[in-house]
């Protein structure tokens, strides 16, 4: 019988047990095989992966990997694209690290501190002692003014972040810090570097489409997708989509608003108007990016309005879109939107740790345009979305 031997996460071996052979292949899907008239099954290995803040994102993240982990193959699951992608399944996803500063949750086991208060986004899976202790991060800018009145600092210094990365053998970084976190942001960038991971960065700071750091990961040899991920049937995703079919149907869009509120930390913490700089040019240029014309700072507001506490981690959009139609006359648009905030975004990072880790697996580096396009509000470069899923099918089926 022949099987398959991970020697490295650049390369793949087949072991012919019969001839006591090897024989290399570049890129190898798990699927079967017939080789030498043996049918075989080629098995890729797990994706070892670590997370910086342990919130409502990562909680929603870490329980549908849970709960899907022994999905069939071919079977479907709401949120991805795929439940064997590009050769890995959605339970070869293996978490081994976390980091965090709240007292709540630093020490825990990831199964406990993820429904750590002031976590309260839907549980709806029980998920599993994993043996992962959450580490003590770097605070730096991640706790704004309102963050501090619910979450207090973990006491101690913070942990060896690249030690633990390299000693638990991390292929992918996951960044879930709090909006407007800049320097936290850089300085976890700088550690992922060192140990040489590949990087999510699912947060409004600028690292994937940026020159400089785009030039930093391709000198380490590391693939990155970012930034500020978006949901899957988002407040984004949905204004983009309006957006892109007033144009295709010759309607001039002249002037429109997306207003978001919720009950999660996230939304108290962007009360303070200082840290929304990025996060609001985030929101904006995916939605304009889709027009084709400048509609003027005046004729568009798209950004967080308010903090809901009995909202919980529900999000409520709510969008207008005012446009002239043959004749000049007047065609306008209302629209709301209600999601469970946290998990309406999970399923697509279960696709970018895959899509990352078939970048480390065939030595990629830098950004990569398709998936960070299709996965982030702010890629470098900006495709409609039907383009971009496109690219990353594209990407998923080079070898």
């Amino acid at each position: 019988m022949i099987s398959c031997e991970l020697e490295s996460y650049q390369s793949c071996w087949l072991r012919d047990c019969q001839n006591n052979g090897t024989i290399p292949l570049w890129f190898v899907p798990k699927e079967n095989y017939f080789l030498n008239g043996v049918l075989t099954t080629i098995m890729p290995g797990k994706i070892n992966v670590a997370i910086i803040g342990v919130g409502n994102c990562a909680s929603s993240l870490v329980q549908g990997v849970s709960k899907y982990r022994e999905a069939s193959d071919d079977g479907f699951i709401p949120g991805i694209m795929h439940t064997v992608l590009g050769g890995y399944h959605i339970g070869d996803i293996n978490f081994v690290a976390a980091f965090d500063i709240d007292k709540n949750k630093v020490g825990k086991d990831l199964s406990e501190a993820i429904y750590a208060a002031p976590n309260n986004t839907a549980r709806f899976f029980d998920v599993s002692p994993t043996g992962v202790k959450v580490e003590r991060g770097m605070t730096h800018d991640g706790v704004g003014k309102y963050l501090a009145d619910v979450v207090e600092k973990a006491p101690g210094p913070t942990s060896n972040i690249v030690d633990i990365l390299k000693e638990k053998k991390v292929d992918v970084v996951i960044n879930y810090l709090p909006v407007g976190s800049e320097e936290a942001t850089r300085w976890y960038v700088e550690q992922v570097l060192s140990a040489g991971c590949g990087f999510i960065n699912c947060m409004p700071v600028f690292i994937a489409r940026e020159d400089y750091w785009q030039g930093r990961f391709k000198e380490k040899g590391l693939p990155l997708i970012g930034d500020d991920i978006k949901s899957q049937v988002g407040a984004t995703i949905t204004h983009r989509v309006l957006t892109q079919l007033f144009r295709d149907r010759g309607v001039k869009l002249e002037r429109t608003y997306q207003l978001n509120f919720g009950g999660n930390t996230d939304f108290l913490n962007m009360l303070e108007r200082e840290r929304l700089a990025s996060k609001k040019e985030s929101k904006t240029n995916a939605v304009t990016s889709q027009i084709g014309y400048d509609l003027g700072p005046d004729n568009v507001h798209v950004g967080p309005s308010d903090y809901v506490p009995w909202l919980h981690d529900r999000k409520w959009c709510h969008i207008r879109m005012e446009g002239k139609t043959f004749g000049d006359l007047p065609l306008n648009l209302e629209l709301k939107l209600e999601v469970w905030d946290s998990p309406n975004s999970a399923g697509v990072v279960v696709d970018a740790i895959r899509c990352v880790k078939l970048g480390l697996d065939r030595k990629l580096v830098g950004t990569l345009e398709g998936p960070s396009s299709y996965f982030m509000k702010s890629p470098p470069i900006q495709h409609p979305d039907d383009h971009a899923r496109d690219l990353v099918e594209k990407f998923i089926s080079e070898k």
